[in-house]
């Protein structure tokens, strides 16, 4: 009986331990931690306790039973993201090596080609050696001479209801289409940054030696060819700067294609040079092995296009063969061959801005890339690897992006079509006003909303100006995450009754005399930053409690694109537009904002950056650290045209007022802009020179960097990184491409910790500038539990000189929650060996 129940006892304690270690979660209680884990992957100790103090159903599960399902859950979710990306990877290899497998067969072709000819050759020389008069010789080279190798394919049969000079312009284009898709009717350079592999965006190349200007790329996508054709023929959907494309005529052919007669006109980029339109012949075919093919070229008066003179405002270009190949890929998907081949008539626009209509790559960043990338979304949203923010649907997000842009492009451009007329100027010429007092004919309906109802319209304030060495993307960015550089909060644009109870009359501003803040909130995190989609809330704080029913936040819809430093020759932007609370699908834009176009491509690697106060010796370029002494002299001859347009609503009989108010707040954004370049131009921190530190006291980069590592291997014995050169600033290069995250913090009494220096991984991290990263506070950076973990260890590191902190989560300047397995900090000490700032270092961080 004793042994019964000894067997019982053991048995009862065996199912306890059991039921200790395994938990098996109803269907309610996993719904309830997934919620938990959309909303924060990696709870804190304190939050999963909150959790099961919140949700009745998980009281009866341990905290650390609920660890452990957190910890599976993002190691499924790691599992998932991984064996995902190693298909993609899987057919992207694949269909990079039929690439290269053709590629091989065409070039072992040319060769036997070659080798024939050459022997060829050879024997008719020997021939004529033998032979006895110049005209014998003759006879016997041309009677000898052997068939063309490669003929022009026969056309096919026509159709009796086609136009037959049509189609065979049609098949013409067809064929030095392909020839160009294929690399043999051009000699491509394959672009800085755009390396082949499965990783990157595909192989981008752009043109030398060649009738206009020219680029090509090439990509797979996860879509089927049909469906990305669609995309692909749909250009006003993904080519902002496309203003109008009408199919005039379509003719079937025999063989089951399509041609279609195109007018299309394109935006002017600045306000310094015309627009441009086309007339082409569009040509969509198969070919025998199933692929599809899109081919365009331009017409003459004399190959059907128009007989008349384009128009005044437009200046005609021309487009040489280009289009679209589409390969269908074993286990799905499509291989994508672009080719763009234009002529933009350069000489039509003065001579500073005629590097913008004869660059390849300029050409490759605003429509092949631009083409590759839109459909490279779409497949990425449709296989659900986008994350979208505020409920949004990917299509209505796509065309708040479409509206932005071509708002944007309306205001620069000005037609007169469209209802705009410019105004006399008050004397200067530095500051362009146009107005549209009928704006709803172009904009829709739901414009009307903007106007008073008594009379009224958009009045448009744009200036143009040319900008000495500030790349491009680092300015767009210094603007975005500083508005309070050059958004003039004073200007009382309120004092105006036509003004005053529009949500949508001022592009940027508030009521005179209360303190702001800028909050922005991702919409979206695409994959591929290249263009970035967002809320930025404007807070408004009453100073007094007089104030607070007049205090109210700024909502605008912001869009920026640009900031990749990799991408070379691109434009960088940042359009804005306000919005109410609502955030309706339907609610009217009045987009304003700052372009910013590079004029010379000198430089073949990312746009310099320093810091102002610590790297005044850091160069970087092409993803890696270059002597200062090189970096000046290259980033010095960066030139590049800002164009600034902002729109305004006004009433009538306020126009004139809302006209000079508008001129003169233009006028203090370019001087505020021109403040913001000088002080960023990266020659403007020479290091011999010295620049101006903001912090004072301050050491030069490399002498930190010194500090850094020598401070790790006193406090713990080990090395930061293998140094692999002596050379002067090996220590800031390496530390500057160290993989993991590694920060500065300048600590002092009573104020909270700053950062003063990041290398290129921190910046990433915080997902922010070295310009912009004293604007940080580290304790907004760590959640609550990463600070108090510091917090509790702060003695352990002023006495021991470091500490291992656990993994957890911190947030980057753009709100987004960013993991990391472990951090390390550690005291960094001066040559005087006092206490000089801290530093952290955060291993395997991730976005999540």
């Amino acid at each position: 009986m004793e042994m019964a129940l000894s067997m019982n006892n053991i048995e009862s304690n065996k199912q306890q331990m059991d039921t200790g270690k395994y938990v098996r979660y109803t269907p309610e209680q996993v719904e309830a931690l997934e919620r938990v884990y959309m909303e924060c992957p990696k709870p804190s100790s304190m939050k999963r306790q909150q959790l099961i103090r919140e949700c009745p159903i998980l009281c009866n599960i341990e905290p650390k039973q609920i660890k452990v399902w957190f910890q599976n859950r993002r190691c499924r979710e790691k599992q998932r993201k991984e064996a995902s990306r190693l298909q993609t990877v899987s057919r992207k290899l694949t269909a990079m090596n039929k690439l290269l497998m053709e590629e091989n067969d065409r070039l072992q072709k040319q060769v036997s080609q070659l080798v024939y000819e050459n022997g060829y050759m050879k024997q008719q020389l020997h021939n004529a050696s033998v032979t006895t008069t110049d005209s014998s010789c003759e006879s016997l080279i041309m009677s000898g001479q052997p068939q063309q190798q490669n003929p022009t394919p026969q056309h096919p049969p026509r159709d009796a209801n086609s136009a037959p000079g049509l189609l065979a312009i049609a098949e013409e284009t067809l064929a030095e289409f392909l020839s160009k898709a294929t690399g043999t009717a051009v000699d491509w350079v394959q672009m800085i940054g755009m390396k082949p592999g499965p990783d990157s965006i595909g192989i981008v190349a752009v043109s030398r030696n060649t009738t206009g200007i020219a680029a090509r790329a090439c990509s797979l996508v996860s879509l089927e060819p049909t469906k990305a054709a669609e995309i692909l023929k749909d250009r006003l959907s993904w080519y902002h700067d496309c203003r109008c494309l009408d199919v005039l005529s379509v003719i079937p052919t025999s063989s089951g294609g399509t041609i279609e007669l195109i007018y299309m006109q394109t935006f002017a980029p600045t306000t310094l040079a015309s627009a441009r339109d086309f007339w082409t012949l569009r040509y969509t075919s198969s070919l025998e092995d199933g692929s599809l093919v899109i081919c365009e070229r331009s017409l003459t008066s004399s190959t059907g296009g128009p007989a008349g003179p384009p128009s005044s405002t437009f200046v005609r270009a021309e487009m040489l063969p280009s289009g679209y190949l589409i390969r269908a890929c074993e286990g799905g998907g499509s291989m994508i061959h672009i080719v763009d081949h234009v002529d933009l008539d350069a000489w039509s626009v003065p001579e500073v801005l005629r590097p913008l209509y004869e660059s390849s790559k300029f050409l490759a960043q605003k429509t092949t890339i631009t083409a590759l990338r839109h459909i490279r979304q779409i497949a990425q949203e449709t296989s659900g690897e986008v994350q979208y923010g505020g409920g949004r649907q990917p299509a209505v997000l796509r065309t708040f992006n479409q509206r932005l842009c071509r708002g944007f492009n309306d205001a620069i451009n000005g037609f007169a079509d469209d209802g705009w007329s410019v105004i006399n100027s008050d004397g200067m010429e530095d500051v362009t006003i146009a107005v549209n007092s009928s704006p709803s004919k172009f904009f829709g309906s739901q414009y009307n909303a903007l106007l008073p109802t008594f009379g009224g319209g958009v009045l448009c304030a744009k200036a143009s100006m040319l900008l000495q060495n500030v790349p491009s993307a680092l300015l767009i960015r210094f603007l975005r995450e500083h508005r309070s550089e050059w958004a003039d909060y004073a200007v009382d644009v309120y004092s105006s009754a036509s003004l005053r109870n529009s949500p949508y009359a001022v592009p940027c501003a508030i009521p005179t005399g209360f303190p702001t803040s800028q909050v922005i909130l991702p919409l979206v995190h695409p994959l591929e930053r290249e263009e970035l989609l967002e809320v930025v809330r404007i807070e408004g704080h009453p100073l007094t409690s007089e104030d607070v029913p007049l205090a109210r936040d700024m909502y605008l819809l912001q869009l920026c694109s640009g900031v990749d430093e990799n991408a070379i020759g691109a434009c960088a932007q940042l359009v804005f537009a306000p919005i109410d609370e609502s955030f309706a699908e339907d609610t009217p834009l009045l987009p304003s904002g700052f372009r910013v176009i590079p004029l010379d491509s000198k430089v073949d690697g990312p746009a310099a950056t320093r810091t102002l106060d610590l790297a005044s010796a850091l160069e970087v370029g092409n993803g890696a650290a270059r002597p200062a002494s090189e970096g000046n002299s290259s980033a010095c001859n960066l030139r590049s045209v800002l164009t600034i347009a902002f729109q305004f609503t006004y009433e009538s009989h306020f126009r004139d007022s809302v006209a000079a108010m508008a001129r003169q707040y233009v006028r203090s954004v370019v001087g505020s802009v021109q403040r913001v370049s000088m002080a960023i131009a990266p020659c403007r921190m020479n290091s011999f020179m010295g620049p101006t530190k903001s912090l004072p006291g301050s050491p030069e980069a490399l002498t930190l960097a010194r500090w850094i590592c020598h401070s790790y291997r006193v406090h713990t014995g080990g090395e930061l990184f293998h140094l692999d050169s002596q050379t002067g600033d090996a220590v800031l290069k390496q530390l500057w491409q160290h993989s993991d995250a590694i920060f500065c913090c300048l600590l002092k009494s009573n104020v909270s910790p700053v950062f003063t220096f990041a290398n290129q991984a921190g910046l990433d991290m915080l997902e922010t500038t070295l310009v912009a990263l004293q604007d940080i506070m580290l304790d907004k950076v760590l959640d609550d539990a990463g600070r108090k973990i510091l917090c509790a260890e702060f003695g352990k590191i002023m006495q021991q000189g470091f500490a291992y902190l656990p993994a957890g989560m911190c947030t980057s300047s753009m709100s987004r929650p960013v993991s990391y397995e472990q951090a390390i900090a550690w005291r960094v000490i001066d040559n005087d060996e006092s206490n000089h700032c801290l530093a952290l270092l955060f291993l395997n961080w991730s976005f999540v």
